[in-house]
């Protein structure tokens, strides 16, 4: 038997990944929306992955689209559930549990309402104990395969007639770039169900542990809440295993929204280290250009009374703490030591990754 999700761990989860959405990772009102809607409906069950049939059909939850975004998104909780039923039938069978792309402010829930509405179990494992910008990059080294793979896109702006609903069938790196597409049609952030592998082959490939990671810490940081912002960053800090790598106040905001749903570009500090942004933080910088720290490393900024703050509530003039987590300390999965995700990212914001993330 698995532990029964309840409104004690929805707050938990979206607290906990809001550390590990690195900058992304969704909204917390989305995730809470999403959470206590599962709560309220059904029994959501996290499981292990041991727990299944090593058969057993798995999936991933996600989201896609670019949440530092000022576009028009609109998604609902059951779009994450029509999601999930477009994918079972193109596949002609039960998914059995389903896994997260990456935690986040939302993403840690993504998997919540459709296990209270269709019984597939929430499986505690990730494609990525972090957030990142591309679906690769969560997809337990799918990137590089040609083996054809399912995924299906739901959701979109009502009022503007931008809803969508998307089935495609290809290998990975083909029609992720399709599911991006569709995202920004249908105003910037869609819900998505993908890649369904054995529940034998997750084991192998995922980090596993991954959501109750989250939701430990998210524990931890409510726990603190009261004692003030440094018992908050302190406890942070102490859980994630982390250090703060630079403090100082915003002084230049330089991120631009792409036509692939992408959020790149860069923050600046007046202490001179610069954050690297896709979405989320992929690297750090000091004043001398020397790296401090690499995705798959967790980079978080933080306010002083320990608020995980995403790029697009960040502002110039704000006060900032930079949270590293070396990837030395956290469960890693097949698809961060994957050297094939990595070149579409490198070139999209011209920094230099691979050579950080697979030495």
């Amino acid at each position: 038997m698995g532990l029964i999700l309840t409104e004690h761990h929805v707050e938990a989860a979206v607290k906990g990944g809001s550390v590990y959405a690195a900058g992304g990772g969704g909204w917390a009102d989305h995730g809470r929306k999403l959470g206590y809607a599962a709560v309220a409906v059904g029994t959501p069950e996290l499981v292990s992955i041991d727990e299944l049939d090593p058969d057993a059909w798995v999936a991933t939850a996600a989201a896609i689209g670019a949440p530092a975004s000022t576009t028009p998104w609109e998604m609902q909780g059951v779009d994450y559930v029509k999601a999930v039923e477009l994918l079972q039938d193109a596949l002609g069978a039960p998914v059995a549990g389903l896994i997260i792309g990456q935690n986040g402010r939302s993403s840690t829930l993504n998997a919540w309402l459709p296990s209270a509405i269709l019984g597939t179990k929430v499986v505690d494992a990730v494609g990525d104990i972090r957030a990142h910008p591309t679906g690769d990059m969560g997809s337990l080294g799918m990137a590089s395969s040609p083996e054809p793979t399912i995924q299906t896109a739901v959701g979109g702006n009502r009022a503007e007639n931008r809803y969508i609903e998307l089935v495609v069938k290809g290998a990975t790196a083909k029609v992720s770039p399709v599911l991006r597409t569709a995202a920004d049609m249908s105003g910037g952030f869609i819900a998505s169900c993908r890649n369904p592998l054995r529940a034998a082959y997750v084991k192998t490939h995922a980090a596993l542990g991954g959501i109750s990671l989250a939701i430990r810490l998210g524990e931890a940081i409510i726990a603190a809440e009261g004692k003030g912002g440094r018992a908050v960053v302190d406890a942070i800090v102490t859980t994630t295993g982390g250090a703060i790598i630079a403090e100082g106040t915003v002084a230049k905001k330089a991120v631009r929204y792409t036509p692939e749903a992408f959020d790149i570009g860069t923050l600046t500090l007046d202490s001179g280290h610069v954050l690297h942004v896709m979405n989320e933080y992929l690297a750090v910088e000091d004043g001398e250009g020397e790296r401090l720290a690499t995705f798959p490393d967790v980079i978080t900024t933080l306010s002083p009374a320990g608020e995980p703050l995403s790029v697009g509530e960040i502002s110039e003039g704000m006060p900032l703490l930079v949270l590293r987590v070396a990837k030395s300390v956290i469960p890693l999965s097949s698809s961060v030591v994957d050297p094939a995700v990595y070149p579409p990212v490198e070139a999209a914001t011209g920094l230099e990754i691979a050579r950080y993330a697979l030495g």
